[in-house]
């Protein structure tokens, strides 16, 4: 487990947008920073990688490929948040947020390198996101869940709102989940 000591990072309160400098975390060899562009393709792959993980079908795995595919133009858009971890000097883990409203966010994606679950990083990653959106002006993380990943985002505060379908796959649906932020620390800069 990581013993976490979140730093701020670098956000524009007046304008909600994102500073492009990458800011970085560094915590027991966990790096957390801000994707950059050119890593879209390699993002795309790893959430296919993590998403395969769970043992799902080659068809259903096609299925999901449009939506588990991020574009450089999404990464840079100031409504969505890529972040990632990096342990070993490679990249373990990404999440990404998306600002819905002044105080409403949702977690669009977050996923581990098959080789690391299990070792504390979508923590530390749900951590990240939590603060981030707090510092946002965030109220509450809207998390719509794998089956698999639901026992986690009920540890970490997940409170159940319902059921939505699938962007993916016609006639699935996947629970949904409100995380309150209301008691996420923010770190400032002093």
């Amino acid at each position: 487990m990581f013993v976490m000591e979140i730093l701020s990072s670098s956000f524009s309160a007046r304008s909600q947008q994102r500073d492009r400098s990458v800011s970085v975390l560094q915590l027991d060899g966990l790096t957390i920073r801000s994707a950059i562009r050119s890593e879209a393709e390699y993002l795309s792959d790893l959430a296919l990688r993590s998403k395969a993980y769970w043992g799902y079908s080659r068809d259903f795995m096609t299925d999901c490929r449009q939506e588990l595919s991020y574009t450089q133009q999404q990464i840079e858009q100031h409504e969505y948040s890529f972040v990632v971890a990096e342990l070993e000097g490679a990249i373990a883990g990404f999440f990404a947020i998306e600002q819905l409203s002044a105080t409403e966010f949702e977690l669009e994606a977050l996923f581990v390198e098959p080789l690391y679950v299990g070792r504390g990083i979508g923590r530390a990653l749900m951590a990240r996101a939590k603060q981030m959106a707090a510092e946002l002006g965030g109220e509450m993380l809207i998390v719509q869940s794998d089956p698999h990943a639901e026992g986690f985002y009920r540890a970490l505060g997940g409170q159940p709102t319902g059921r939505r379908e699938s962007d993916s796959i016609p006639g699935r649906y996947l629970s949904t989940f409100v995380i309150p932020l209301q008691y996420v620390t923010i770190e400032s800069d002093d």
